[in-house]
C-alpha cells in the first residue's frame, strides 16, 4: 500500500509565499510521476504541476514563473514552492503519485492541504 502525506498549507496574504511538501511511503515503483493538483470550492480538480522521477516538470499556464516543483527521489518527497500567490488560488491542494506496475497504471492521492490566500 502507498501513502501520501502532505504538509505546508495555511493562510497567506496575496503576494505571499508557501511551500508544500508531500512524502510518499510504501511500495513505490520507478519510474514514476509526482505532482500537485488543486480544487477550489465548487470547481473541478485541476492540474498545477507534475515532475517525473527523471526530473522533467510540467506546469499549468496560470502558475508558470511563480510556482516551482521539485523532488527528492531518495526521500520520495515532492515539493511545491508557491510565490506571488493570488486570492483565486485558494483551494485544497492534493499530492498525486502515478506509476506503472506491468501494464497497469496505479494512481494515489494525498488527503489534501488547504491553502487560503486572503488579506
Amino acid at each position: 500500500q502507498v501513502q501520501l502525506v502532505e504538509s505546508g498549507g495555511g493562510l497567506v496574504q496575496p503576494g505571499g509565499s508557501l511551500r508544500l511538501s508531500c512524502a510518499a511511503s510504501g511500495s513505490i515503483f520507478s519510474p514514476n510521476t509526482m505532482g500537485w493538483y488543486r480544487q477550489a470550492p465548487g470547481q473541478q480538480r485541476e492540474l498545477v504541476s507534475t515532475i517525473t522521477s527523471g526530473g522533467s516538470s510540467n506546469y499549468a499556464d496560470s502558475v508558470k514563473g511563480r510556482l516551482t516543483i521539485s523532488r527528492d527521489n531518495a526521500k520520495n518527497t515532492v515539493y511545491l514552492q508557491m510565490n506571488s500567490l493570488k486570492p483565486e488560488e485558494t483551494a485544497v491542494y492534493y499530492c498525486n503519485l502515478n506509476f506503472l506496475v506491468g501494464l497497469t497504471s496505479r494512481t494515489y492521492w494525498g488527503q489534501g492541504t488547504q491553502v487560503t490566500v486572503s488579506s
